[in-house]
């Protein structure tokens, strides 16, 4: 996980949050760096978490699955000349070994 070297990510409750799940922060003034978590922060808001009203927290979180795999399998990104991140994962189907 990245994300910046806000005090909530320093935290006990947030590293035993995580588990065993790395935890990267975004490297001191460095803003380019900070950018790419906070555009996929906004990204994040804008369409899943606001995206629709949700009857329950636990609704919302069981969305997320869902918009996670169209995120990453589906979605085109303009960085990645309108290619989902997937494309740039070599052997992610396991045709090759």
């Amino acid at each position: 996980m990245l994300t910046d070297n806000g005090s909530c990510y320093r935290s006990h409750a947030f590293a035993d949050a995580l588990g065993h799940i790395e935890h990267r922060r975004t490297r001191p003034y460095r803003p380019q760096t900070n950018g790419k978590v906070e555009r996929f922060h906004r990204t994040l808001a804008d369409e899943w978490a606001y995206a629709r009203l949700y009857r329950s927290d636990a609704e919302r979180c069981q969305e997320f699955t869902t918009w996670l795999h169209t995120y990453n399998f589906h979605r085109g990104h303009t960085a990645l000349g309108g290619q989902p991140p997937a494309t740039r994962v070599p052997n992610l189907s396991g045709q090759y070994s």
